[in-house]
């Protein structure tokens, strides 16, 4: 280790302390919730004074996420994006994660926009508010204007933002570690998630992929009418800067008052942001994947403005496919096929139930296939289809994750403008089409080109992989691994009762060949007369090691036919 690394490994184990106190304070509240004793219970309070141990599990989650830090509120907002991985009540609950991080001086500010641009504020800004707009994990937003008078935002990262965010990475990496050798935390795939989170916070970190992120839905939206996206200013942003027009107008969720925008059609406004979204995921491949209503504005005239591009969410072609037969499947209401699907689409565990997870499919449907599009809600549908991968330890591919949590917000926002209205109507008429657009030649030229150039691949490397194999068999040197789950208790009983029948086949020969030392040599109880001390204590060792084998055995249950055959106790 080096010295110059000490000081690292020394933060890193006050971080860890920190960690180590925030979830002992919120953990406390599983077993108080529990107590009896009302004066123990309220020794543990929130902020405003309520007892912890009043608050559902999720919530205390969110909580103590809350009190880590803007890193960890990201790991939560990840989590948000995975009920697959925690369930739709914690992700629900996850969603309500804001980072509201104390702003930077102006001096702090200052400082950055200026190395970045490589300008003074002077000269790139005619005005620039000392005061901001809104400060979150990553950076702070400031009201300013061009030297032409375009009134703009101004997104600055914070200052060693970067140096805390690898710091927590560091240590969240070492509690994944330990958090994969926990049965009941493996299953979330602890790595995995510090990974994800990971590659997420470096994006975000450089404003550069979000001004990409803009300047691409720029051009992909400019004919669509009745929708804007922020102009973008590439001259006046760098990876710790971005500028981007000023865009004014009312949050969509404000529709749901009566006097708010009299002269705007809701329905309409709530019919055309479905479309978009519609066409962006199933069309275009990419989609704004984060539309809650204050990222959604609405104008005087009806036009819909799109805010904060940090998060965009892609659809592969393949992936596409998958969840367009997927929506077919559940219009069709063929829980076979939707299970089939679910099954390719998905990282399945070895020990799934078919028959259970086929069953749970066909009541998904039953319940919400024969709904009216009007009434059906799609929230209800998503977390419930989600609830049973959960439940089934099903993995979903990230992007569909994204894209079940953008759907269940989009509705949520949708139901506030018009309580009227499902974005499966924007859906089910689109079905045809996306049919069509699947088996239309150009897509299938496409997909046999892909096809294609996969075989090619495969046939090239094929010989010289056929080639080292034999050569490693001619050698002697092709190792063959076996791994087989579940077989280590058998194996251990199985010796163990080799060994015990060994043991008492010795004794008994003992005890009749009359080996030294014997016992009652001059006759004893029941008539017992010479019998060896060896033989004896052998039989005594060898009859209670198979009682406590039978014992073991029947504790789990495979003296039962019908019990688990996966379980063990030995």
């Amino acid at each position: 280790m080096r010295i110059s690394s000490l000081p690292r490994y020394y933060r890193n184990l006050r971080r860890w302390q920190e960690i180590i106190v925030v979830l002992r304070r919120y953990g406390l509240a599983d077993w108080l919730s529990h107590l009896r004793v009302d004066f123990i219970r309220d020794w543990l309070k929130d902020d405003q004074g309520v007892p912890l141990a009043s608050y559902s599990r999720e919530a205390r989650v969110r909580m103590a996420l809350t009190d880590l830090g803007p890193t960890f509120i990201k790991l939560g907002q990840v989590l948000s994006l995975r009920p697959d991985l925690v369930g739709s009540e914690q992700a629900a609950e996850l969603q309500q994660l804001q980072s509201q991080v104390p702003a930077d001086s102006f001096a702090q500010v200052k400082a950055i926009v200026e190395s970045e641009l490589k300008l003074s504020i002077g000269q790139a800004f005619s005005q620039f508010s000392e005061n901001c707009i809104a400060s979150a994990s990553i950076g702070q937003v400031h009201a300013a204007r061009l030297t032409d008078g375009t009134s703009v935002v101004v997104k600055v990262q914070h200052a060693n933002i970067e140096a805390k965010v690898n710091e927590d990475l560091e240590v969240l990496r070492g509690l994944a570690v330990l958090a994969e050798r926990i049965p009941e935390l493996a299953v979330w795939q602890p790595r995995g998630i510090v990974e994800q989170l990971s590659r997420s916070l470096k994006r975000e970190l450089s404003f550069s992929r979000e001004l990409s992120n803009l300047l691409m839905f720029q051009s992909t939206l400019k004919d669509y009418k009745g929708v804007i996206v922020p102009h973008a200013y590439p001259k006046l942003s760098t990876a710790r800067v971005l500028t981007m027009e000023r865009v004014e107008g009312e949050s969509i969720n404000s529709l749901g008052s009566p006097a708010a925008l009299i002269g705007v059609d809701r329905y309409a406004t709530a019919r055309r942001v479905s479309d978009l979204y519609v066409q962006s995921i199933f069309i275009k491949g990419h989609y704004h994947a984060d539309p809650h209503p204050g990222n959604i504005l609405v104008q005087e005239d009806g036009t819909i403005a799109l805010l904060d591009f940090g998060m965009v969410g892609r659809i592969d072609d393949s992936l596409r496919g998958t969840i367009e037969e997927m929506l077919w499947a559940v219009l069709q209401q063929d829980s076979a096929l939707l299970t089939s699907l679910v099954k390719r689409a998905g990282k399945i565990p070895a020990s799934i139930d078919d028959a259970q997870l086929s069953n749970d499919v066909a009541d998904l449907i039953a319940t919400y296939g024969s709904q009216p599009l009007d009434s059906l809600n799609l929230s209800g549908a998503l977390n419930d289809a989600t609830d049973i991968l959960h439940r089934h330890r099903i993995t979903l591919p990230s992007q569909m994750g994204i894209l079940i949590k953008t759907l269940v917000t989009l509705e949520g926002t949708l139901r506030l403008t018009s309580s009227s209205f499902s974005i499966l109507q924007a859906i089910q008429p689109m079905m045809g089409k996306l049919r069509q657009n699947r088996f239309s030649p150009r897509r299938q030229a496409r997909r046999l080109r892909r096809m294609y150039v996969e075989l090619e691949g495969l046939v090239e490397r094929l010989p010289s992989q056929i080639s080292s194999l034999m050569e490693l068999v001619q050698e002697g040197k092709l190792d063959v691994q076996l791994s087989h789950r579940g077989l280590s208790p058998s194996i251990n009983r199985l010796v163990l009762g080799l060994l015990t029948s060994s043991l008492l086949l010795g004794s008994s020969i003992l005890m009749a060949s009359k080996v030294p030392p014997l016992l009652f040599m001059d006759g004893g109880p029941l008539g017992l007369k010479d019998l060896s001390l060896l033989g004896v204590v052998g039989f005594v060792i060898s009859t209670l090691v198979a009682f406590r084998i039978l014992l073991a055995i029947n504790k789990s249950g495979h003296l039962d036919p019908t019990a688990d055959e996966n379980d063990s106790s030995l």
